[in-house]
């Protein structure tokens, strides 16, 4: 690999770092928010403001890297980013908090768009499987130095500085950025496409709501939510005949082919199982079998490590065999692991468990990078950056519809397993602080209550995986990459 793109590549780890760091600093640090801030009734829309901008951002910042070049629109990104990080440092309410935390997703849209929209345009082939890989594995550092990271801020310092630390963290990768990234792009006066930007980003709000707040408090939620789903397609629909008249598209239709529209939902199907195994694996070694949450954070760190070293080798096997083949041996790996999780009880001892993350890491890392790069090669210069946003957009979509469903799926289970031995009136909200009717609740019982619910969702992973290879065989035979 060039030397010379090392800037470049530290610019972009850099920025991938900030935003998948501030995901687990904001978990670990949200108690102690909530308690200084008097909010604990919206901590969970703390995340879900974060994640909801966020997927209404890429689609535009890929248009608009398409449109004025990449370098500016991923500084611009950094830099909403870290004014949204700085207000809310400053912020004095859970409500200011939850304003900026969306002020943070709009920047941190741009972060995973343009960043792999730059690898497919600097990179080859091979390198882009290392670059992409070393990017996902941040995501694994970041979940092992963020708690210890954060602890030590809040302990020192305050919670406030678990935003100001990102400040001269990310003008650094802007610098670099500015700095290493030479562009070459026809500059020609845009037509920004308002109408199908408002459109799409309304349709997105309408479908996400649904899953992002609750809907206990209507009184028909059946009708409610045949109501939103109804208004999503309206909005659809007339997304599609603006974007067809836009003289710029911020999705043009010409980047769906039979191969990308297949790569986006496989995307989507797979980034929902991963965030599900991130959120629900810890928790099933720290509730489950005990572990202190370092040691949990720990036991995760095999499927980093696998994921890092499948991206070394991923590109002579794109080389090889093309894509196609590479993202059906990686659905094979996750439909293996995600049934080696089903075997796992309440006394499973960690080496087996690290084993089987290893083994998950191996297919997560080679579908995402092999899917990644299929979409970056889908597309021409003028168009790679609206490609690249559309997939990012279904991959976090993935993740919030995902992560809110098996939310439902998990806590129904836990009361349907009391429910069942007889014991009414324990839900996930009062298991481990129950009345005094149900004072002598054991501990073993709330421990199988969970592994009974985790095992539930992990026969959920293992139907979506199948699903996803499914998918993945339909896919039309492709050509074997060439190097570049």
């Amino acid at each position: 690999m060039n030397i010379r793109k090392t800037p470049l590549i530290l610019s972009l780890m850099l920025a991938m770092f900030l935003a998948a760091v501030e995901g687990t600093i904001v978990t670990m640090a949200t108690p102690t928010i909530a308690r200084d801030l008097q909010g604990f009734e919206f901590i969970s829309l703390v995340f879900s403001v974060y994640l909801l901008t966020s997927a209404l951002s890429t689609p535009a910042y890929g248009k608009l890297a398409d449109l004025y070049g990449r370098k500016n629109i991923l500084s611009i990104g950094i830099i909403i980013f870290l004014a949204g990080s700085f207000l809310c440092g400053l912020a004095q309410s859970m409500v200011m908090l939850i304003v900026f935390r969306a002020i943070q997703g709009l920047g941190a849209g741009a972060i995973f768009t343009v960043s792999f929209t730059i690898i497919g345009d600097v990179f080859s082939l091979a390198e882009r499987a290392k670059i992409q890989g070393a990017l996902s594995t941040v995501w694994g550092i970041a979940s092992l130095v963020g708690p210890f990271f954060g602890g030590f801020l809040i302990d020192v310092l305050s919670w406030h500085w678990i935003f100001f630390i990102n400040i001269p963290f990310g003008l650094l990768s802007v610098i670099l950025l500015q700095s290493s990234l030479k562009e070459t792009f026809a500059k020609k006066k845009p037509s920004i496409d308002y109408a199908g930007t408002l459109t799409l980003s309304l349709a997105i709000v309408v479908f996400l709501s649904i899953f992002l707040f609750d809907r206990s408090t209507s009184p028909y939620p059946s009708l409610w939510v045949a109501g939103l789903l109804l208004l999503t397609f309206f909005l659809l629909y007339a997304f599609y005949k603006i974007e067809k008249k836009a003289a710029e598209p911020i999705i043009p239709f010409a980047i769906f082919t039979r191969t990308t529209i297949l790569v986006n939902l496989i995307s989507f199907l797979i980034y929902a199982v991963l965030m599900g195994v991130n959120v629900y694996l810890p928790i099933y070694l720290q509730n489950i079998l005990g572990y202190r949450p370092t040691a949990a954070g720990l036991a995760m760190l095999p499927m980093s490590v696998s994921w890092l070293i499948v991206s070394f080798i991923l590109g002579r096997l794109l080389v090889r065999y093309g894509g196609k083949n590479v993202i059906l041996a990686s659905n094979a790996v996750l439909l293996l692991s995600t049934l080696l999780l089903f075997t796992l009880g309440i006394d499973t001892p960690l080496p087996i468990i690290l084993v089987y993350g290893f083994i998950m890491g191996i297919g997560f890392g080679g579908a995402s990078a092999a899917l990644t790069i299929i979409v970056q090669d889908s597309a021409e210069y003028s168009q790679r950056g609206a490609a690249v946003g559309t997939n990012s957009l279904l991959r976090t979509l993935g993740q919030t519809i995902g992560i809110s469903v098996f939310g439902t799926i998990f806590n129904l289970y836990i009361t349907k397993y009391f429910t069942r031995q007889g014991i009414e009136g324990i839900n996930p909200g009062n298991l481990y602080q129950p009345d005094l009717s149900h004072a002598a609740l054991a501990a073993e019982q709330i421990t199988l209550s969970l592994n009974s619910s985790m095992h539930v969702l992990f026969a959920a992973f293992i139907i979506i995986t199948l699903l996803s290879m499914i998918l993945a065989m339909t896919m039309p035979g492709m050509k074997k990459e060439k190097q570049a």
